[in-house]
């Protein structure tokens, strides 16, 4: 059974409302010591086990306490007294404390009363002393029996709480959570849902698909398996819910005549493996777009050394000098992602290729973590690109100016600009291409930014705004 920090009864299976003679309703609710009065020792044996487990936070063995109960008047009333040997066990909140206690109870009554026999008091004894011996032998053969099915017991429950992927017992029809084990407890924030029903204890599952799985297990007696399972949870009292990722089965749990009266949940949190998969997939398209964008780069780089060189022997030197500028900005791209990088290299490491004389940039040095310079390392190389093929690149007049600052008191908020002038007449596209599209939405993914694109008719710009992760140092600097 469970009880709360008050000692009131949350839940009580099938077979303490047996021994106990109560029913599931005339217990919970209700204070163990009003429900079980004993002012005797067992009494006080029995709450000092409980405070000792709520002081401590560590679970508490009582091998035997005698402890009366109370009979029913169906059975005239009046008590009996029984033995128990129990474990208590402490369920932890969200904040680390003890908010519930987990007894594990066996009755050994007839042990003890094995043991009486053996030693009781002259005469009373029916059978000769070598009978009464081999009983309590037997009776401490049990009672040692007991005691390892306790420790086994306590194995068992540590596994379960520790085991790596996340599992729960759901019972009877509004799905009542009877046990959870640390990884499920982590899943939903560390909230308190042994005793409540599930649509009470995570009430954000309203409207999703697993309430419904659930009901149809418990209809049907047959498991249910879900993979890369989308689950929005509220980890977080305060905040929005979360989307996470489960692989997990739904399995029922049968009676003696194979009927359902529970469900065993079990699976993991793959909501990192996902994210993974997504992440890849990402990147193997912009390879891909990267490989075209390159061959476009390229042939821009071509096009433009031939209008600016008089011989093939100019033409071949300034073409393959540009070549290894594009090759060493992409070695430098490829380091960046994994040591971060200062604003102005990302930059020039997409525009060196064109000429120093075709770009202009003005700021201060800005130090980027890796995420903001593969992030911007792939939007400028997008600008870089657009501007080759349709913007001030791809003319012999046309220029790049770039501008950024720092704002905020502390000094977190960049704040760039792109503008192209002297290229060709801009006007807004009739579709927005991927290049577009991933540097509008890449600064809203794992960094915290914004892009915007005008299509002015003097050139294309882009505004960026961004809150930077790295610690910003150095004055202002123009290239």
């Amino acid at each position: 059974m469970v009880l709360d920090r008050d000692l009131c009864f949350v839940e009580a299976n099938l077979a303490y409302q047996r021994v106990t003679e109560r029913t599931r309703d005339q217990l919970i609710g209700g204070n163990i010591f009003d429900l079980f009065p004993n002012p005797g020792e067992g009494g006080r044996r029995l709450r000092d086990s409980f405070e000792r487990v709520l002081a401590t936070g560590q679970p508490d063995t009582l091998a035997l306490i005698p402890y009366a109960i109370a009979l029913p008047v169906s059975r005239g009333g009046g008590f009996e007294m029984r033995f128990w040997s129990a474990v208590h066990t402490p369920l932890f909140d969200e904040g680390g404390k003890v908010a519930y206690i987990l007894q594990n109870t066996v009755d050994v009554t007839e042990i003890q009363r094995l043991k009486d026999m053996a030693f009781g008091p002259a005469g009373a004894l029916d059978a000769p002393l070598e009978s009464a011996t081999q009983l309590y032998q037997r009776a401490q053969e049990l009672q040692e029996t007991n005691l390892i099915l306790v420790e086994e017991t306590n194995q068992i429950r540590n596994l379960f709480m520790q085991a790596p992927g996340f599992m729960a017992v759901l019972i009877g029809p509004d799905f009542v959570f009877r046990l959870v084990n640390n990884a499920y407890q982590n899943l939903i924030g560390g909230r308190a849902v042994i005793g409540r029903p599930l649509a009470e204890a995570l009430p954000e599952l309203e409207g999703q698909a697993f309430q419904d799985i659930l009901h149809d297990v418990m209809v049907t007696g047959q498991p249910y398996l879900g993979q890369a399972a989308s689950v929005m949870l509220q980890r977080q009292a305060e905040g929005p819910p979360e989307e996470r990722f489960v692989d997990f089965i739904y399995q029922p749990i049968l009676d003696a005549r194979g009927a359902p009266w529970g469900v065993f949940v079990e699976g993991s949190d793959v909501t990192d493996r996902v994210r993974a998969e997504r992440q890849q997939k990402l990147l193997l398209d912009e390879l891909n777009h990267r490989v075209k964008n390159t061959l476009a780069t390229v042939q821009a780089i071509a096009a433009q050394t031939l209008r600016t060189t008089a011989s093939p022997a100019a033409f071949r030197e300034s073409f393959e000098a540009r070549l290894l500028a594009l090759s060493a900005t992409h070695d430098l791209l490829t380091q960046s992602v994994w040591q971060g990088a200062p604003l102005e290299d990302v930059i020039l490491m997409e525009l060196r290729p064109h000429g120093v004389e075709r770009y202009q940039l003005e700021g201060p040095e800005v130090a980027l973590s890796p995420a903001e310079t593969l992030t911007l390392g792939l939007v400028f190389h997008e600008l870089v690109t657009n501007a080759a093929k349709y913007g001030a690149l791809s003319t012999s007049e046309g220029c790049v100016r770039v501008r950024w600052q720092v704002r905020d008191q502390d000094g977190r908020r960049l704040e760039l600009t792109w503008s192209e002038e002297g290229g060709p007449k801009v006007s807004p596209p009739t579709r927005q291409g991927f290049g577009s599209r991933l540097i509008e939405r890449s600064l809203q993914g794992d960094i915290d930014g914004e892009a915007r694109l005008d299509f002015d008719e003097g050139g294309l710009k882009c505004h960026l705004r961004m809150r930077l992760q790295a610690q910003q140092t150095g004055d202002a600097a123009a290239a």
